[in-house]
């Protein structure tokens, strides 16, 4: 038996469990897997008609077991994916059945990739991203690990977003000039609606139309 868990089943992880279940319903080779949640804290319950494991629980099923994390917390994204690894779980793909994902783009392992979703020529993605609704990721951008886009990102081409940013709901990207990349930097921050126009240091919060850092003047 093939189990597939979705980790955290908070408001994301519900919507993670659509996609999963029409993306196991295309996949003759796969419909037959069995679904949970892993959640500790809401462990014993159940949600759409889903059983909510514990880690250990979870990690006690025979067969192989598969997981996908639903958490938009990138630190939380990482500590939950080493620790199912190093339970002898694999991480999961959910790719939603409209999402278009050119040949020529790789895509790291673990990726929720939602419905309406784009990802163009010559990208290169990172381990755990999510892609969120209506978002897209243009040519030649290069995207690190445990990257959040939420729902309506535009990311222009020739982008470089390093591992724990968060691109948040509606974000405009500018395309980068030729040998002068775009950089948003590791854990930062693009808040809703945000129009990006230069780089981003690391670990910093911009806003605003164009993308200033929080509290400049």
């Amino acid at each position: 038996m093939r189990h597939i868990a979705i980790v955290g089943a908070g408001g994301f992880g519900r919507e993670v469990l659509a996609m999963l279940r029409d993306q196991l319903a295309r996949d003759p080779a796969r419909a037959s897997s069995a679904i949970c949640f892993v959640d500790d804290a809401k462990a014993g319950q159940q949600i759409h008609g889903v059983e909510v494991l514990s880690v250990a629980a979870f990690a006690a099923l025979e067969g192989s077991r598969a997981f996908v994390v639903a958490i938009a917390n990138s630190e939380a994204r990482e500590r939950e994916t080493l620790r199912l690894e190093a339970l002898g779980a694999a991480p999961f793909t959910v790719l939603a059945g409209n999402a278009l994902l050119f040949d020529t783009a790789t895509m790291g392992e673990g990726a929720v990739v939602a419905p309406f979703a784009f990802v163009s020529a010559n990208v290169t993605i990172g381990r755990q991203f999510h892609l969120n609704y209506h978002s897209y990721v243009a040519h030649d951008c290069v995207i690190g690990d445990f990257v959040t886009f939420a729902p309506g990102v535009k990311c222009n081409g020739g982008v470089v977003i390093e591992d724990h940013a968060y691109i948040g709901s509606g974000a405009v990207i500018k395309q980068s000039q030729p040998g002068r990349p775009m950089v948003i930097g590791r854990g930062a921050v693009v808040g809703m609606g945000a129009v990006v126009t230069k780089s981003v240091p690391a670990g910093v919060t911009v806003v605003g139309n164009p993308a200033r850092p929080l509290g400049a003047a």
